[in-house]
């Protein structure tokens, strides 16, 4: 059955909250079967991929409210790397709906909680038939500034088509350890088989996507 059309926001989208994101450099030989974009391949390096997870917590002040378990995949695309997400998970239908209509963002539903307390979070992603996906993060040193970043994920649309997405973010960082805990058998497991080679948060953050 095809799901019903939602409204969505139009392009871009400003967005406010908090994130914790983590990256790891996984053997090749582990990634999971995720597909990518026509002329993107995985960015290899001494046989191990990039994977990056972000937990995000959107509030108040953004065109949307809610809260997101994404994974993106350090690719080449012609002679620049890019990100490409592979895999995300969202308590929200707006944004479900309008991450796979504008960008071919492959967004799916879950409940996701993350939860501040001080110099430390928790988040969780559970969806029906698989195990729960947990993070636990801790604050090492808090920078005292705000930071900005660019960036840009290459995705494929749903007609096929090559589909870039440009992406500007600024927030206060802080560097942290964190780790993340799966089933055995999870689809993500290769996130809980390997500590992070680094995690960081990002607070109050304000990004634009797609613009």
């Amino acid at each position: 059955m095809e799901r019903a059309a939602v409204p969505f926001p139009p392009p871009p989208w400003h967005l406010t909250g908090d994130m914790i994101v983590s990256l790891w450099r996984v053997p090749v030989g582990e990634l999971p079967p995720w597909s990518l974009p026509s002329g993107a391949r995985p960015w290899i390096v001494r046989r191990r991929a990039t994977l990056v997870a972000f937990w995000v917590d959107y509030r108040p002040g953004g065109v949307l409210t809610y809260r997101e378990f994404l994974i993106a995949l350090a690719v080449r695309h012609g002679r620049r790397l890019a990100g490409s997400t592979v895999a995300a998970w969202v308590d929200d239908e707006q944004s479900l709906a309008g991450g796979r209509a504008l960008w071919g963002i492959p967004k799916e539903l879950g409940a996701i909680t993350l939860r501040a307390e001080g110099r430390s979070a928790r988040g969780e992603l559970t969806t029906p038939g698989t195990s729960a996906v947990r993070l636990t993060y801790r604050d090492v040193l808090r920078l005292p500034c705000r930071l900005p970043a660019r960036a840009h994920l290459v995705q494929q649309s749903s007609d096929g088509t090559e589909c870039r997405v440009p992406m500007r973010i600024s927030g206060r960082p802080a560097l942290g350890r964190g780790r993340v805990t799966t089933g055995l058998e999870d689809p993500l497991s290769v996130l809980g088989r390997h500590r992070p080679l680094f995690s960081f948060a990002l607070r109050d953050f304000r990004g634009v996507v797609g613009g």
